[in-house]
This record gives C-alpha cells, structure tokens and sequence, in this order.
C-alpha cells in the first residue's frame, strides 16, 4: 500500500514540475475543440402528427371504396417528398427568403429532401418531421407540409374529376356526331329501300316479324274455325223453335228457367267445353230437373200458328254470327301478312346486298348508341363521385399535434460537447506532461536512486528556499491559478453564449 501511495505521489509531483506544459497543452485542445463545436451548426426539430379520417358511408354509395381512399393517401404522402412539393415549401415559407435563382430553389430542394421524414405510426396516424437552423423555418415547414397534405388531396381529387369530366364531354360530343351521321345514314337507307315495305326494322326483322303474326294467326283462325264448326253442328241439332199451343202461348217460371239453362248450356259448348267439364256437368244436373218442372206447368194463352222461338237456338245464332265474323277477320289479316311476306321476299329476291347493307348499318347504330349510353352513364358516374369527394368530407383531416416550435436544438448537444472538450483538454494536458515526465527520468525518492544504480544511499538533502524565490514561486502560481481559472471561465462563457443564442433563436 505504501508503494502504491509512492508511485501516485511521483506522478503528482512530475504532472506539477511540468504543471505549465500541461496548461499550454490543455489551452491549446480546448481552443482547437472549442471552435470545432462551435462550427457545428444547430439542428432544430419540429413535428407534427396527423390523423386521417376516411368517410366510408356515401363514398361506398358511389363506387369509392376504403381502399382507393387509403391509397390516395399513401401516393399525397409519398408526394410531398418530390421536388415539385418541396418546392412550393421552399417559396412558401421563409426560405424563400434566401433564394435568388433556380439553383438556390433546387439546392433548398435537396437539403429539405433530406431533412423531412414521414412515417405512418399507426393506422390513418402520420408523423411529419423537419430538421433544419432555424426553429422558426423548421415549424413553418412542417405547417406547409401539412397545409400540401390537406391540399394535395381535395386538388388532387378535383383535379381527376374535372380532367375526367372534360376527356368525357370530349368524346361525348365526338360520339354524337358520329351518332347523328349513323342516324341520319340509317334514315336515308330506310327512305331508298325500306319506306315501301310493312313493319319496322330491317328486313330479316320485318320477315321474323310477319312470319311470327302469320304463326298466330293461323293458330287464331284453326282456333276460331272449329268453335264455328262446334256451333253449326250445335244448331243442326236444336230447333229453332219450341212446339205449344196454337196461337199466342205464354211460357211460365218453369219453362223459362228450362230455356235459361239450355241457353247457358249451349253457351258452354260453344266455348268449347266438354261434357265432362264441371260446369256442363252442374248444367245438365239442373236442366233434367227444369225438364221435370216444365213438364207438368200448363201453357198460358192460345191462338192459331205453331210455337214460341227457341232462346239456345237464338244465342247459338248470335255465336255463330260472331264465329264467322272472327274468321272473316283472321282470313283478311292472313291475306295481309301473307302479301307482306310476298313484298319481302321479292324486295330480297331483286336486290339481295340490301339486307347485308341494312345490316352492317344497324350494327354500327348500335355500336355507337350502346356507347354514347355508356359514356353518358360513366360521366354522371364520375360527377357525382366528385361530388361526394368534394362536399361530403369523405376524408378527413385532423392534425393531432400541431407542429412544435422548438427551443433547444435537437442536435448538437453542444453544452455536453463543450464540457467534453474541457475534459479532455484537461486530460490531454495532465498526459502530457506525465509523458514528458517519463521521458525525462529523474530520482525524485532515494529509492529510487538506490534501486537504479545498486549503491546504497546514505542520505538525501532538501532544498533550500530564499526569501526571493518564495515569492516568486507565489507569484508564479498565482499567474498559472489565473491561467487555469481563465480556462475555467471561457468555458462558463461559451456556455452563457450558447444559452443566448438559443434565445435569440427561438
């Protein structure tokens, strides 16, 4: 231990022998590290945070989905980072100040290009951050980025929707042109060739069409000829009149019920139900019963002539007028559809490229018809997704912490940096001079003289002081006490410069 002690008192006392080279030494690192920090400029660091709100109720509604919405706010976020974005920070905000060409907006270009980070937190959650020298340029960065977040999004959907809108009503316009020259060739066609003939369309329309009315009406008329044949043979088996007394004869309740039924049964079968059919089997049960009841009534009244008409034979009569007009109708319509038919043909049979002319025009018509109405329906569409883009807030923006105003340079530390420096001015000083000490070996103890040469030492002689050399040794350590103490207080300076210019910066 008492070694130990010797060793650390030998080193103090070559480190103090040599006290003013490790004063130079740690003057000159301090001024030399000094001025390396204060040539290190400061970095200042503001952010903000922006959360992002997506409407997804009318939006869906029209066609705009929560994913073309996430994804027109990746490609604004990835936007603001390109040269045009940083550009209009550059000349909206105080650095605008400090350019004078292109050159000076493309060099401010590159360094905020470097100096801004946007990163996405959480879900819909943005963080934006700007270094630069300037606490207030920084905050009015971040502000403009935000301000470019929130426009970039509204512009940019006004921008597609009324560039969407404009190449829409340009081919709309050109598609009803064209529309207009279809029609008005189709009309002319329709005029040369087809204004004489019946129906409407074009020829293979018109043929399928007749063809089809022709079908129908023969069935019609096979329909309405056999009810007529029904009803002739119904009236070759009823008479016309009913046998009573001679002269006036006047039927009673009875019989007329019994004429009312065989007139409602003779009605049935002319529409052309069987005698199984419920209803002819209900009127059969009723008219053997009505048969029974009117045989036993007496007629009323008398005279001279042969009977009363019979009423089923008048109602089949009536029928039959009906039958025969029904098929008189469907035979002229026949005759009709069957001349139609002949016109076709022979119009197909004297000029057979009409048809293919026809054709090819209708098919064009079509085409741009069917096309006008898409675009038509597509413009509307995008109308009214740029409305609901527009005027219901489909996304919104919330800025959650506005962007900090910073007091205290993010970077350097240079409090911390400046009592590094002293330390190691300091350090560096006290190594140097223990070096010089080691480099220059002297016996500061006997023993150590006695162990160097292998002699014994008898004995060791202080040394002797004056007066004169007291107090110059005094005054000589007062001045190195001046000296460390100045090293002391530029340090405590530059200390209270930088506390000042953080205050004057912010």
């Amino acid at each position: 231990m008492n070694g130990l002690y010797d060793e650390l008192r030998i080193a103090l006392h070559t480190i103090w022998t040599r006290r003013w080279i490790a004063l130079a030494v740690a003057w000159g690192v301090a001024l030399i590290g000094w001025a390396v920090v204060a040539q290190i400029p400061n970095s200042y660091e503001s952010k903000a945070r922006v959360f992002v709100q997506m409407n997804t109720i009318l939006p869906n509604a029209v066609g705009i989905s929560a994913a073309d919405q996430q994804r027109d706010v990746d490609t604004i976020r990835q936007t603001l980072t390109s040269a045009m974005s940083l550009e209009k920070v550059v000349r909206g905000t105080d650095l605008a100040n400090t350019v004078k060409t292109d050159r000076d907006v493309a060099d401010r270009v590159a360094g905020l290009s470097k100096a801004i980070k946007i990163t996405s937190e959480q879900d819909n959650l943005f963080s934006i951050v700007a270094t630069g020298s300037s606490p207030k340029v920084t905050r009015q960065v971040v502000q403009k980025l935000i301000d470019l977040f929130v426009e970039q999004n509204l512009s940019g959907d006004r921008d597609e929707t009324s560039t969407s809108l404009k190449f829409l009503d340009a081919q709309l316009e050109e598609r009803q042109k064209q529309l207009a020259d279809a029609d008005a060739k189709r009309t002319d066609f329709q005029n040369r060739y087809l204004g004489s003939l019946p129906g409407t369309g074009s020829l293979t329309d018109r043929m399928s069409a007749a063809r089809s009315a022709m079908a129908q009406v023969d069935s019609d008329l096979a329909a309405a000829q056999s009810a007529l044949a029904a009803i002739n043979g119904q009236m070759a088996a009823t008479p016309a009149n009913i046998a009573g007394a001679a002269g006036s004869v006047s039927a009673g309740p009875a019989r007329a019920r019994l004429n009312a039924i065989q007139g409602q049964l003779a009605d049935a079968r002319a529409r052309g139900y069987t005698e199984n059919h419920p209803d002819v089997v209900a009127l059969r049960s009723q008219l053997a019963a009505a048969q029974a009841a009117a045989r036993g009534e007496p007629l009323v009244g008398g005279g001279a002539g042969g009977g009363a008409s019979n009423p089923a034979y008048i109602s089949l009569r009536s029928l039959q007028g009906d039958k025969q007009a029904q098929v008189a109708s469907l035979m002229a319509r026949k005759a009709q559809l069957q001349g139609d038919l002949d016109t076709i043909t022979a119009k197909l049979a004297g000029n057979p490229q009409v048809a293919a002319e026809q054709s090819q025009i209708e098919n064009d018509y079509q085409v741009l018809k069917d096309g006008y109405a898409k675009l038509l329906a597509d413009r509307e569409a995008i109308k009214l997704r740029g409305q609901a883009q527009t005027q219901t807030d489909s996304i919104k923006f919330s800025v959650i912490d506005p962007p900090t105003a910073p007091r205290v340079p993010a970077a350097p530390n240079r409090p911390l940096l400046l009592t590094g420096v002293l330390i190691a001015a300091l350090g560096a000083g006290v190594a140097v001079a223990f070096a010089l000490g080691q480099l220059k070996t002297t016996f500061p103890t006997p023993g150590r003289l006695e162990k160097a040469t292998g002699m014994p030492v008898i004995g060791s002689i202080g040394e002797m002081v004056t007066k004169a050399e007291r107090a110059a040794r005094r005054r000589m350590l007062t001045y190195y006490a001046g000296g460390a103490g100045a090293l002391g207080v530029a340090y405590v300076a530059l200390l209270g410069v930088e506390m000042l210019q953080r205050g004057l910066a912010a």
